[in-house]
């Protein structure tokens, strides 16, 4: 009896090998988005004589390290149950400003600190308002969305401001070992936020407010200053986003960034991020921001009309929120 029970035991114990690696683990978690990335790979591929074509797969790629920064900031922010709609304005806020400044003989590495500086300024209001006032984040980032938006078209006089910067342009347009700069820095970006969001107090805290922002604060985390951080957090990111888009289009552009922070959003949540809060993934954006990209750069090839594309990507996001709200359904 004892022996047939050590069977059971260890019958019960045997690992998952699935589940008990992180890789493992990361497939299991992402499933659903990764069937759907591998389905619209093999569509397009088959439905497009140039999708797998090395250029047009550089180029996709480097076209989605832009969305792919600000998803990542939009996960934090939504992890804390918030959001953040000034993504695209700091895009463009920060975009023209470097460029105005290296126009004006500002050393590049000054200029794009102050841009960057720019963005952190944008989360800073974000989060001090929400955190200091209660007010909704999608009333106060839909407000200074516009406000932000509005100065850039004021500084540069609602005109693009082109920049002869051979250095600055080559962030966006360069290639290290055959691979476009922008991505390298995704990458280190995505190393980073990995770290502080999976092996740091600051992380766990973040997860801990938006799982349960009254309990968090029982606790003894300050849910107000966790809430400043994000958002300035979300603010350098969308800022970096716009130094590199303004390089690649070789200007500053006070129209750029326009929509951006939907496209944000669909990646946030197609990776698995919840609105409600507490639960996000670095590792399931990227593959978010990954379909978005596809599906984007696969319309085009295929003539879509880009209006038929705002309504596809709205239904994307639609359906991206009503399986989130199922599944926590689900879990209740």
């Amino acid at each position: 009896m004892r022996q047939g029970g050590l069977k059971m035991k260890e019958k019960h114990e045997k690992p998952n090998v699935l589940v008990d690696n992180p890789l493992g683990s990361f497939i299991k978690r992402n499933m659903g988005i990764l069937i759907g990335l591998v389905v619209l790979f093999l569509f397009l591929s088959v439905a497009t004589d140039s999708f797998l074509s090395t250029k047009n797969m550089l180029q996709v790629l480097r076209q989605i390290c832009i969305n792919g920064l600000l998803a990542f900031g939009m996960t934090f922010v939504l992890i804390i149950g918030g959001i953040d709609l000034t993504v695209g304005s700091v895009v463009a806020i920060s975009g023209v400003s470097v460029v105005i400044m290296l126009n004006s003989g500002v050393p590049l590495p000054v200029a794009l600190v102050v841009a960057l500086l720019l963005g952190a300024i944008v989360g800073l209001l974000n989060g001090g308002i929400i955190a200091l006032t209660g007010m909704p984040p999608f009333i106060v980032t839909l407000s200074l969305q516009g406000t932000i938006r509005g100065i850039a078209y004021v500084i540069t006089d609602g005109r693009s401001v082109s920049c002869d910067n051979a250095v600055f342009n080559a962030i966006g347009n360069g290639y290290l070992f055959g691979i476009p700069i922008p991505i390298y820095i995704v990458a280190f970006v995505m190393i980073v936020i990995s770290i502080l969001l999976y092996y740091t107090r600051f992380g766990r805290r973040m997860y801990a407010v938006g799982g349960n922002i009254t309990a968090a604060g029982f606790s003894g985390i300050h849910v107000k200053k966790i809430m400043v951080q994000v958002y300035v957090l979300s603010g350098v990111l969308s800022a970096l986003a716009g130094i590199i888009l303004a390089s690649r289009m070789y200007s500053g552009q006070p129209a750029s960034g326009q929509a951006y922070e939907s496209d944000a959003i669909a990646a946030a949540v197609l990776g698995g991020t919840s609105f409600n809060g507490g639960i996000g993934t670095v590792g399931g954006t990227l593959i978010g921001a990954l379909v978005i990209g596809f599906l984007t750069n696969g319309l085009n090839l295929l003539h879509i009309s880009s209006y038929v594309q705002m309504i596809i990507k709205g239904l994307v996001i639609i359906g991206a929120v009503g399986i989130d709200i199922l599944k926590n359904r689900k879990k209740q």
